[in-house]
């Protein structure tokens, strides 16, 4: 049996800021239990809600070496969906009212909790065949292995795996400033770790990692190209050859509109007419005008320029004065972008809702009650909301980057295939078109559009699939 540990900085239902949290509190479960002995360790953050700290047991403490000297690693354990989790307490890393605090702190935290993680496992008990860590704040582990265990008796021989969820966010900051680094050799410090000029954990974690793993085909090229490249793609084409892309799943039993205890009714691909009431209950909790003849578009996001939200301000008013839409929106982000939603909710009240926040059971709604679900990004390494939409019956309209190219299959009106609508260049004229496109087919061709909404239905976009690549990885490495 393979032992797998996960690292990350988040994961659900513990800890949830986005993405990334939903894939490590969802693939470990679909794994192979019987050959592979998966679990994850995460940051114990003050912030965690209490009931699930009150879950959490004590299993241990020691103190370990770091640059500042004997510094305290508490250890604690709870399960999840039948998977082990560890949690590394330290309050003055983890205290505070969220997990990310200003990128000064941050990456002195996540060294330190790199760290920490590996000091761990021989007080566990536990030697991983394979390390699979996430993003950046994670990415300092394959660095820290070579660095430190080299030649330890107890961790020689671990692999690791480095998955980027978005290459955009690196872990970047001044390399002497950087306190739980200043004891690694300058080899480090100043090769692998050095880029522009700054410390960046992701370029040394794409370097020391044995394999790296992009959450979508698609994006695994785009990163290798200038325009996708963030300023290293010059490192991604010379990692090519460790480098694989693996489309992220969703957890179907947390999205099913069969089951969803948020929703006005429940619904499945062979009672698809059932979703109107859950139209209606949402346009009337939102205080729009309960019309089923309107196309009610919907957006659960984050409000920021990666996101599209440029776009959709160029064509708002020539979207509400043109076609029969309504429009909901649930998120947060830029304050340009809040803004400009509320002042279009105060504008038209009865066509247009934007909430400047985050709940689970108004995002359950916009996906159970929505027609279709607009996703303009600048680029997507992934994306689950368009996954979840489908799910759902609520047809996407994408831009074609990333995951989105990769899990959407645009509508043909000969052949009658297609789960949703999609544009090439991100460009507002041309998005206006295709959602006018998707208007045009909503309103005007109902069978094809209950034709999509099931073929949406129909997708499997389980971690079924996706865990099976990954299980293959594993065993290649180990």
């Amino acid at each position: 049996m393979k032992k797998i540990l996960f690292a990350a900085s988040e994961g659900n239902p513990f800890i949830k800021t986005g993405g990334l949290a939903d894939v490590v509190g969802a693939l470990p479960k679909y794994l192979d239990k019987k050959k592979f002995d998966v679990r994850v360790i995460l940051p114990k953050y003050l912030c965690i809600p209490d009931e699930l700290r009150q879950e959490m047991s004590y299993v241990t403490e020691f103190y370990a070496d770091m640059p500042r000297g004997k510094e305290y690693v508490g250890i604690y354990e709870a399960k999840a969906g039948g998977v082990q989790y560890y949690f590394i307490d330290n309050e003055y890393y983890f205290a505070g009212d969220r997990p990310y605090n200003k990128i000064y702190e941050d990456v002195d935290k996540f060294a330190f909790f790199s760290r920490a993680a590996l000091a761990s496992l021989p007080e566990l008990g536990f030697c991983p065949d394979v390390i699979h860590c996430h993003d950046w704040q994670t990415a300092l582990i394959p660095v820290f292995l070579d660095a430190f265990y080299r030649e330890d008796e107890f961790l020689q021989g671990v692999k690791t795996v480095l998955t980027i969820h978005n290459l955009k966010f690196q872990g970047r900051w001044i390399i002497d400033d950087i306190v739980n680094c200043r004891d690694l050799p300058e080899k480090y410090r100043y090769g692998a770790m050095e880029a522009y000029h700054e410390t960046n954990f992701l370029k040394a974690g794409i370097v020391y990692a044995d394999r790296v793993t992009a959450v979508s085909e698609t994006y695994a090229r785009e990163i290798q190209g200038q325009q996708g490249g963030e300023g290293l793609d010059g490192v991604m084409r010379e990692a090519s050859y460790k480098l694989s892309g693996i489309v992220n799943g969703i957890d179907q039993e947390d999205y099913d509109p069969a089951a969803d205890k948020y929703l006005a009714e429940h619904y499945d691909a062979k009672s698809i007419a059932k979703k109107k009431k859950n139209k209606a209950a949402l346009q009337e909790r939102m205080g729009l005008r309960v019309d089923d003849s309107c196309m009610l578009i919907g957006m659960v996001s984050r409000m920021t320029e990666q996101k599209g939200f440029d776009l959709i301000n160029q064509v708002m008013e020539e979207m509400m004065n043109t076609m029969n839409v309504q429009f909901v929106a649930l998120g947060t982000g830029e304050n340009r972008y809040q803004d400009s939603f509320r002042y279009f909710d105060w504008k038209y009240p009865d066509r247009m809702s934007a909430t400047i926040g985050y709940g689970e059971e108004m995002a359950h709604w916009i996906y159970g009650g929505a027609d279709a679900f607009l996703m303009p990004s600048q680029f997507e390494p992934c994306g689950l909301s368009q996954l979840i939409s489908m799910r759902y019956g609520t047809v996407p309209i994408v831009r074609e980057t990333g995951g989105l190219v990769d899990t959407v299959e645009a509508y043909n009106e000969i052949w009658h295939t297609g789960t949703g609508f999609s544009f090439a260049n991100y460009d507002a004229r041309e998005m206006l078109k295709i959602i006018r496109y998707a208007y045009s087919v909503f309103s005007g061709q109902p069978r094809e559009w209950k034709a999509m909404m099931k073929r949406c239905m129909e997708q499997d976009h389980s971690w079924k699939s996706s865990a099976k690549k990954y299980e293959r990885l594993y065993q290649d490495m180990a």
